[in-house]
């Protein structure tokens, strides 16, 4: 009876490892590149151009909001009046849009301006009249400006849905509203700062792509996936010998 269960025992050891095996092959498929589904909760697929849009688009909201109001009740003339009152409406709505991408992503982002931004406010409540109007439209065209390009350079690069419609939806407003603040006449064009162009020649441009699309992989998806298959192939043969044998 000794060697029968002893028989008993190596069948158990080897149907034991066979089942091990075929476990860690397919746990393995769980890491590799482009084979999940969904994007894990909690925003790890964010990078950090991804986090400098969400950022960028909040922190553009809790100042120019109030900046707009402000236009809307003190602005000299009645376009400034009538344009910031829509600003101040329309990026309401754009603050929503970021908060709710942020909770989506699971993405902490600012809850107040910064110190320079809460400064452009102050320098606006402390203003009157024509010099008003002029520091309302210079300072949320250059701000406006600013964040027009990184909408752009994010929009191109993230590997998040939510991002990217985040993107065309500040795309929409944030033209719109350099639009009517030129409308204005009081946009000083020589005084605007220039743009931030990448290199010259095709290095510079790939530079300035690699730069936007966050942490890379120094080995390939497909080559990936030829070591996955190939030791899935002798995973595959290995479970089958063992499970001969038992």
């Amino acid at each position: 009876m000794a060697p029968l269960r002893s028989a008993h025992r190596r069948l158990g050891t080897r149907t034991h490892r066979a089942a091990m095996l075929l476990i860690a092959v397919i746990a393995g498929v769980g890491v590799l590149p482009g084979v999940a589904v969904a994007a894990p909760a909690g925003g790890q697929q964010l990078n950090a151009a991804d986090m400098t849009l969400l950022n960028g688009v909040r922190l553009a909201g809790l100042w120019e909001m109030p900046a707009g109001q402000m236009a809307a009740e003190k602005g000299q003339s009645a376009k400034v009046r009538e344009i910031g009152a829509g600003i101040a409406g329309e990026h309401q709505k754009l603050d929503q849009l970021v908060v709710d991408a942020a909770n989506k992503l699971g993405a902490t982002i600012p809850s107040e301006p910064t110190a320079e931004q809460k400064g452009w406010l102050a320098e606006m409540q402390k203003a009157s009249g024509a010099r008003f109007d002029q520091i309302f439209v210079t300072r949320l065209r250059v701000a406006h400006g600013k964040i027009f390009p990184v909408i752009g350079a994010v929009r191109a690069s993230t590997r998040d849905a939510t991002v990217r419609k985040l993107c065309e939806d500040a795309n929409a407003f944030v033209q719109h509203h350099m639009q009517m603040l030129e409308s204005t006449g009081l946009v000083r064009w020589p005084e605007l700062p220039p743009a931030a162009l990448p290199a010259p020649g095709e290095d510079g441009l790939l530079a300035a792509a690699s730069a936007n699309s966050g942490p890379q992989v120094g080995v390939s998806s497909t080559v990936v996936w030829l070591v996955f298959l190939a030791a899935l192939g002798t995973g595959g043969i290995a479970t089958y010998r063992m499970l001969r044998r038992s």
